[in-house]
């Protein structure tokens, strides 16, 4: 595990800044007990439960993979908590927006991965430093159950070329894997207990391997813009005000969700996926199935 482990919960040292600016990436950060953690987790599976026969309008999968922010309040809720915004204060400033939380699930004992690659690629904001991804572990990340693995340093790299693999066992919208080959000692496996988080830039190479274990690996990935940032692509971009201002107005500002799944976010959630489309489908050869009109 990483030398930081002993980080103040709620802060960040200015000597984890600058190892995050220098290395792009930062762990483990501890922002929930294992109580608090063992509830967030038990209150997802029972949405998973409750909503998977649901009559909504896109697979529950959709919801939870691609802006689950706009359509589950937990989502929302763990996004917005001020202990995790004070972590993200430290690479970002005190202005911070949601733009999509993700809910990463690898089921135990099976062969899904998520390929080696640079976010930014797929957003249509250029290689803009004004964004970080946390990563919160609600089940344990480990070499056994697929953790994620981050190339050091490679963020001082511009965007580099990806191929669309469209691979059943890629995790990602369109199988998307960086057109180098990335050897497994220059990987740094960031192993988390439940209640920990990573941070990474969005220039950074990073992937995951297969659960091997018998428990299910389940991560949020909440991506954080500050104003500065700005959607090159879209026509229109959209984001959730965390903390302070939006001093730009370069994204359109939407609601956290009042209960899951209601009419009014289900139309927000489709406005803003159609509008975000332009850029997260730019350049795929072929239909990219979380983005594709229903």
């Amino acid at each position: 595990m990483s030398a930081l482990n002993s980080a103040p919960i709620g802060s960040l040292t200015p000597e984890q800044i600058e190892s995050y600016w220098e290395d792009g990436y930062l762990y483990p950060l501890t922002t929930f007990s294992e109580q608090e953690t063992s509830e967030i987790r038990a209150e997802f599976e029972q949405i998973e439960k409750d909503w998977l026969g649901a009559d909504l309008p896109l697979p529950l999968n959709t919801y939870k993979r691609v802006n689950a922010h706009l359509v589950m309040p937990l989502a929302a809720r763990v996004a917005t908590d001020p202990r995790v915004l004070d972590i993200v204060q430290g690479i970002l400033g005190p202005d911070i927006m949601v733009w999509s939380a993700e809910f990463f699930v690898k089921e135990p004992n099976t062969r899904q991965t998520v390929g080696m690659h640079q976010d930014l690629t797929y957003w249509g904001m250029g290689e803009t430093p004004d964004q970080v991804t946390a990563w919160i572990a609600l089940s344990p990340a480990t070499c056994d159950s697929g953790c994620m693995d981050f190339v050091r340093a490679s963020h001082k790299n511009p965007i580099l070329p990806h191929n669309d693999t469209y691979s059943d066992t890629n995790l990602l919208s369109r199988g998307q894997e960086i057109a180098v080959e990335v050897a497994d000692e220059d990987k740094t496996h960031i192993e988390l207990a439940p209640g920990q988080m990573s941070l990474h830039h969005g220039l950074t190479i990073h992937g995951s391997g297969p659960n091997r274990s018998d428990d299910r690996r389940i991560g949020l990935a909440i991506r954080y813009l500050n104003p500065n940032a700005k959607q090159l692509v879209a026509e229109r971009d959209y984001a959730l005000l965390a903390r302070g201002e939006d001093t730009q107005s370069n994204f359109v500002p939407v609601p956290a969700p009042e209960m899951l799944f209601s009419p009014e976010a289900l139309a927000l959630y489709e406005q803003v996926r159609q509008d975000q489309r332009k850029a997260l489908a730019e350049g795929a050869d072929s239909s990219v199935p979380l983005y594709a009109n229903s």
